[in-house]
């Protein structure tokens, strides 16, 4: 008897998180990669710009890759690809607003020319050897966001990625609800769907509830109107476009990734804007306060952002002005509640008017609240559950409302990134674990980075550093000058010359001893004056900086 083969569903990214979603699909000798995000950094992780996860096992494995399936264009399913594609290259299948933002990023990146990108529609199929891959037209806060079915010998696997189920969406693209209909009569192996908004009740409202809103509000408005919303939601700034344009208002994009995603949008066609509507940032002054709408970045209260700059008094061309009104058009991703506080505060501070979600409904979600999310399992009942897309709280609820729908406990598997789920028509097991982790882009760098020095980057932000230097003749061994000591956010030296007298002489006695007992090994004599200073400014100060002792010959 031929053993029958397994699909294996391999989460590299995306549990357990927000952000980083990528997950391996393999059948036989083939292997294709649905999404491949990025993850923000916590507060804690000191001069770490991103984080992209870890893809190892597709390096070993790369002969089986046939491509990358994109479900949409946003930052934690598309943004880590400039930086996996500079490892290996295999085509890119997205929609065309997707592959829009991917190839500027790959123009920004320098790759383009290395990179293969294979423009899909919704309901077309890519057949591969054994592997097929459907796009279904979904609905979410980007345009062209998909589902994805992964049709193999052994069944089918719907993927959702983040989707919601607008009736109304702005473009009149309604997600493809037969097709996922016809799919769930077929037969659906396992289903992984998005869990973020599993914990809301209900349903999520229609993007379209924010137009009126919006322009209730810009009717209202003395001054200038300036929206802070997600660069990525082409029908928010739509509708931010089309309300401002009712009260004879002119446009003006600020932010590098506003500026670039509505270029992107405009030349594909997803964001209409009249001619002699858009003006730009150097051309603010031209025109009456009361006839502006500025469009920006900082919606999360980034620092470097849009908005922040603003708030903070510190952006090139904006400066508060009386009257002016400031629209905070997002919801806070989890982490960044503390971030936006700060720049409404600050807003405040100077005088500004502010609107927030708080106060206005001018924010829907992108993501499926609890109906949305049973009508998905009741139209798919798929005989395996996979909840994606969320922490572990998100993926346990998601799991827990599974089996209320009547789907047996043992059939819903709840992963950790890096273990590997192998299915057959048969049964389901976690069969293994893979080599999976996050890696850390710091500027340039991508991957120099690990634990140790982000551990040192932390003990130096809560507790500072103090270096010793002393110079020690080489052909006597005595000591020539120093020790001297340098402090950098320890303390301040007028209040603790005691403190730094008494190291200095600490340093000092234990490099004589040890250079009296014939100790000529340097890292010897480093380690002895470390451990003799930080036993001392632990009893003094209860603090632990860092210790740099530094011996220099003459």
């Amino acid at each position: 008897m031929i053993e029958q083969k397994k699909i294996k569903v391999i989460p590299l990214g995306g549990l357990g998180e927000i952000g980083k979603n990528i997950t391996v699909f393999e059948y036989d000798n083939e292997i294709i990669v649905l999404d491949c995000g990025l993850a923000f950094p916590d507060e804690d992780m000191y001069g770490v710009d991103l984080i992209i996860p870890d893809v190892t096992y597709l390096l070993k494995n790369i002969d089986k890759v046939k491509g990358i399936f994109l479900t949409h264009g946003h930052e934690d399913h598309i943004g880590a690809l400039p930086y996996i594609l500079k490892q290996f290259n295999v085509p890119i299948y997205g929609t065309n607003l997707t592959l829009g933002i991917v190839a500027n990023k790959l123009i920004e990146h320098e790759i383009s020319d290395k990179c293969t990108l294979c423009k899909v529609n919704p309901g077309d199929i890519i057949e591969l050897e054994k592997i097929k891959v459907e796009f279904i037209q979904s609905t979410h806060s980007i345009a062209d966001s998909c589902f994805i079915a992964i049709t193999t010998p052994v069944g089918t696997i719907l993927h959702t990625g983040d989707f919601k189920i607008d009736y109304t969406p702005i473009d009149g693209k309604v997600i493809d609800l037969k097709r996922i209909a016809e799919i769930g009569k077929q037969g659906v192996l396992l289903l992984m769907a998005d869990s973020t908004n599993v914990e809301r009740r209900g349903h999520t409202m229609s993007e379209k509830s924010i137009g009126t809103t919006l322009t209730r509000i810009i009717a209202k408005a003395e001054g200038r109107v300036i929206v802070a919303t997600f660069a990525s939601n082409i029908h928010r700034i739509q509708q931010i476009i089309d309300s401002s344009i009712l009260f004879g208002r002119k446009i003006v994009f600020s932010g590098r990734s506003m500026e670039n995603m509505s270029k992107v949008a405009i030349e594909l066609g997803y964001l209409h804007i009249p001619e002699g509507i858009e003006i730009s940032l150097d051309d603010l002054d031209k025109h009456r306060p009361n006839d502006i709408t500025i469009i920006t970045t900082g919606s999360q209260g980034e620092p470097m952002a849009g908005l922040y700059r603003i708030a903070f008094d510190n952006h090139r061309k904006i400066k508060i002005e009386t009257n002016d009104l400031y629209i905070i058009s997002a919801s806070p991703i989890p982490g960044n509640d503390k971030m936006i506080s700060k720049v409404i505060n600050q807003l405040f501070k100077n005088g500004a008017d502010v609107i927030y979600e708080d106060l206005e409904d001018i924010h829907v979600s992108g993501h499926a609240y609890q109906e949305e999310l049973k009508l998905i399992h009741t139209l798919v009942h798929p005989r395996y559950f996979m909840p994606v897309h969320g922490e572990y709280r998100h993926l346990k609820h998601h799991s827990d409302l599974a089996q209320n729908l009547g789907l047996p406990k043992s059939n819903i598997f709840i992963l950790e990134n890096g273990e590997v789920l192998s299915i057959d028509e048969e049964s389901a097991n976690v069969t293994g674990k893979v080599k999976t982790g996050r890696i850390f882009v710091d500027g340039l760098g991508v991957g120099d980075v690990g634990s140790l020095v982000l551990r040192d980057r932390r003990f130096l932000a809560q507790d500072g550093m103090v270096t010793i230097v002393v110079t020690i003749e080489r052909d006597t061994y005595s000591i020539s000058a120093g020790p001297d000591i340098i402090t950098k956010g320890f303390v301040y030296v007028k209040e603790a010359e005691e403190i730094l007298s008494n190291i200095k002489n600490i340093a000092r006695s234990e490099l004589e001893k040890c250079l009296d007992d014939k100790i000529i090994e340097w890292y010897i004599i480093k380690l002895n004056i470390k451990k003799a200073v930080e036993k001392y400014i632990y009893e003094v100060t209860k603090r632990r900086p860092s210790i740099i002792p530094i011996i220099m010959e003459i």
